[in-house]
């Protein structure tokens, strides 16, 4: 082989090798749309929620089904939110890098892949699960895209409020994709997400609070004292645990999921008290730690989760 022959080949195989890389990236890159890490919460929901609705395990055909149908209807609406969003995310340190900013995926593939995933999770549901989770899918879909991003978001300090109810449809879906119906018990879970959505978000808004004003969103803590932020928490949580607790007398759950709900019910109300005390007392950045209580808001979530799908298979 001489020299020149050799050269032709490494340089074919680095050819070669793009076409590979630039695949691999835009595959990353569509994956990152539907922003997976948030998916990945509303599947900690969903999955207990089937447990508890079927008294154990549900077939694993539909536990799949679900799954799959849920992914590709959040997966839509990450998609759609992203794309409405690019010129927010653009003014953004945390989401200057998603694909829509970089220009890793066009406006216009974005929302083809957007609307098409949220086309296919209802068809999905609908004929692997029944047409009443379709139907909650659907819902989720047009709060998100339309109700949250397009309409509230922009224009109001109490967007992830109303804007969260999104956010809890994963529970009624579970729920429904097994019995057909949603039950006392499913709405109790779906208020359980519902207050517990500000709580989560508001101390992430107040670490990022200088790229949402620079963004010109005006989340409450951008808009409002942190005192009234600390307060609002501090009610939400408080109904938060009320709902948690309000389904132990509906008899379908056990002595598991009722010490985890107190438990970190419990725990949690300490870390927003906490929080709500170090505002009083003026503190800001580190020393107020408001990842803190976003961390532990997820951990409690999990927690509970957890809980509701142990306690149907467990009986003294």
């Amino acid at each position: 082989m001489t020299a020149t022959q050799g050269a032709s080949l490494r340089d074919a195989g680095q050819d070669g090798g793009r076409p590979a890389r630039s695949v691999r990236s835009t595959l990353r890159a569509y994956v990152a749309l539907t922003k997976p890490r948030i998916i990945e919460l509303l599947l900690i929901t969903t999955i207990p929620t089937m447990f508890l609705a079927a008294g154990g395990f549900p077939s694993l055909g539909l536990i799949l089904a679900t799954m799959i149908g849920g992914y590709l209807a959040a997966g839509g609406a990450n998609t759609l939110n992203m794309y409405l969003e690019r010129d927010i995310d653009a003014k953004m340190k945390r989401t200057k890098n998603r694909p829509l900013v970089t220009g890793a995926v066009t406006p216009r593939a974005a929302l083809i892949f957007g609307i098409t995933l949220s086309s296919v999770s209802a068809l999905w549901l609908g004929l692997l699960v029944n047409w009443m989770s379709a139907a909650l899918a659907v819902g989720a879909i047009l709060l998100y895209v339309v109700f949250y991003t397009m309409i509230l978001k922009r224009r109001t300090s109490q967007n992830i409020v109303w804007g969260g109810v999104a956010g809890c449809m994963p529970v009624l879906i579970g729920w429904s994709s097994v019995t057909g119906t949603v039950s006392w018990t499913a709405v109790l879970l779906f208020l359980v997400i519902f207050f517990w959505t500000p709580p989560h978000y508001w101390p992430l808004a107040e670490k990022f609070s200088k790229d949402y004003a620079a963004a010109g969103v005006p989340m409450l803590p951008v808009v409002s004292s942190r005192s009234n932020v600390a307060g609002q928490m501090i009610m939400h949580t408080a109904l938060m645990i009320a709902a948690s607790l309000a389904i132990i007398p509906l008899g379908e759950t056990g002595w598991v999921y009722g010490i985890a709900a107190v438990g970190a019910g419990a725990w949690f109300g300490y870390l927003v008290i906490r929080y709500a005390l170090r505002v009083h007392k003026g503190l800001t950045g580190k020393a107020l730690a408001p990842m803190t209580v976003f961390h532990g808001s997820i951990t409690y979530l999990t927690v509970l989760f957890v809980a509701l799908a142990i306690d149907p298979f467990v009986t003294l």
